[in-house]
């Protein structure tokens, strides 16, 4: 290597470093980030975990909100409504061939007949539009069928004299006509099944059968056979009063003499009458019952029971969220104290407390609900519910928590704390809890859907019956819906399952990003 003599350097070689010419590092102009914000980055960066979440919050709006937005409750059922499928007024008011309350509907000649004949009478559009088609033979009908309008009269009811009062003087003040006239029982149908079938109003062909054919005029329209009688005969017939839409409502001139129709007839326990029942379920919920219900309006359709979907899946919906929310927060709490000591403490303390909860945790849930409601039998279904869950559902909870414990409780920071006094409480919830929280948090949000999925699996197989007062439960409609496919309903079941569908898939999203944003170690793996 050379040598170099300073005193041989020339002199211009040495100059006066400036303060700008001396190197150091350059200031950081980030601002430090909390662990929490941190971890917000990292979730929002999973795209699956975010579209997870807001999923989830549109679930839990629909249900807290949507039991605001319905006059339905869970307890409500009418079984004349039973099977009336979606209506939603914006696609009926535009014409529109979907959610408009209609089905599909396959007949013969006959029940294409039927359905004329009630649109005749009530002026209902029971056909859509009065479009159908007939196959070559003519042996098949096909048309979109109103299920609200197509109930018609049902049976003939018997009513109180104030009532059939109340209707007249409902219909004389908003122009709707409840009552039709009535059919004299000499010249209804023959068999028991017919004869009381408050829509068959015309005239049949053969009385005696069991499946009715209509008379037709010359014309092809269909012969009503209104019981009329002569003003001067004295009878047990309820005077007439102003019908609104029945031609002769002020009598009918034949053979010289004045004939009216024949709005009911008086029978033992009050009087018989057809009422349309679309208009008279409208009376008695404005008028007699006041519940807010204005019509007969179901935005799911109804079930075999003619209970409202969209009324028991929101209330059921708002029970499942509310239910697990209170099961998971027990757990946790029971869990995170549980675990917490057996994974600090460790040695006997954690070998006793460990075969405790593996002897709990190996008694099947099923089980425990079995026996509960063997020795609880007249307690709410909830409670033992309840009960059940969080018997064995902290243990899950306990074990994760014990696991971090034992992964932080050696560690420089615990000991250092150690050395300088702190207490064990202090050590165990100020500095090892903490740390182990990312993987608690992501359990939690776990633990949540799979507390629903147990309460629909139980209620689904009926195990557990929550169909008491205003509550149900997505189990106990999806068990509906299964009743529901061979009577060409599926309606009942798309919607519960597909609530179900969506919280399980977007809580699964949800809890894989939590845990990758909470805990990057992890990322892609399975808990």
């Amino acid at each position: 290597m050379e040598n170099y003599n300073i005193d041989q350097i020339p002199a211009e070689k040495f100059r006066f470093a400036q303060k700008s010419d001396l190197l150091h590092d350059s200031k950081f102009e980030t601002k430090p980030v909390t662990y929490f914000q941190g971890a917000f980055r990292r979730f929002s960066k999973n795209k699956g975990a975010v579209v997870g979440g807001i999923v989830i919050s549109i679930l839990i709006l629909f249900a807290i909100i949507a039991p605001f937005f319905t006059p339905f409750k869970p307890a409500y059922y009418d079984m004349v409504y039973a099977y009336v499928t979606p209506k939603n007024n914006l696609f009926v008011n535009a014409g529109i061939d979907f959610w408009d309350g209609c089905r599909v509907k396959d007949t013969n000649r006959i029940g294409y007949l039927k359905d004329m004949a009630l649109a005749a009478e009530t002026g209902r559009e029971i056909i859509k539009d009065g479009e159908y088609t007939v196959s070559p033979d003519g042996s098949n009908y096909t048309y979109r069928y109103d299920t609200y309008y197509g109930v018609g009269f049902g049976k003939y009811k018997i009513i109180s004299p104030a009532e059939f009062e109340a209707i007249q003087e409902y219909q004389n003040r908003t122009g709707k006509q409840v009552l039709y006239p009535v059919v004299k029982f000499a010249d209804r149908p023959t068999l028991e099944k017919n004869k009381y079938d408050a829509n068959i109003y015309y005239k049949v062909e053969n009385p005696n059968v069991s499946t009715l054919r209509p008379q037709l005029d010359a014309d092809g329209n269909i012969i009503p056979n209104y019981w009329k009688y002569d003003v001067t005969e004295e009878n047990n017939l309820i005077p007439e009063y102003n019908s609104l839409r029945i031609e002769g409502e002020d009598g009918i001139r034949e053979d010289g003499k004045q004939y009216y129709y024949a709005y009911g007839r008086k029978v033992d326990g009050g009087i018989e009458v057809r009422a349309e029942y679309y208009e008279y379920y409208i009376y008695q919920h404005t008028e007699v019952k006041k519940d807010g219900i204005d019509e007969p309006l179901f935005l799911f359709g109804t079930t075999q029971t003619g209970k409202d979907i969209f009324a028991c899946l929101a209330y059921g919906a708002r029970f499942s969220f509310i239910f697990a929310t209170v099961v998971a927060a027990v757990n946790f709490i029971v869990g995170v104290i549980w675990g917490s000591i057996s994974g600090y403490f460790g040695g006997k303390v954690d070998l006793f407390m460990e075969r405790f909860s593996e002897i709990l945790g190996s008694v099947p849930t099923i089980i425990v609900i079995t026996l509960l409601k063997y020795h609880m039998g007249s307690t709410s279904q909830v409670i033992v519910l309840f009960i059940a869950f969080f018997a064995t559902g902290w243990i899950g909870m306990a074990g994760r928590t014990r696991m971090q414990f034992y992964r932080f409780k050696n560690q420089e920071y615990v000991l250092a704390a150690r050395t300088l006094g702190a207490s064990d409480a202090r050590i165990m919830f100020k500095h090892i809890f903490p740390n182990g929280l990312g993987t608690i948090v992501t359990s939690v949000a776990l633990v949540i859907p799979s507390m629903i999925y147990s309460e629909t699996s139980f209620t689904y197989l009926g195990i557990i019956n929550l169909e008491a007062g205003n509550t149900t439960s997505v189990g106990t409609l999806i068990a509906a819906g299964q009743q529901s496919i061979m009577a060409n309903a599926g309606y009942v079941a798309l919607f519960p399952c597909a609530f179900l569908v969506l919280l399980m898939l977007s809580f699964n999203l949800f809890g894989n990003g939590l845990r990758d944003a909470f805990n990057p170690s992890l990322r892609g793996s399975e808990d």
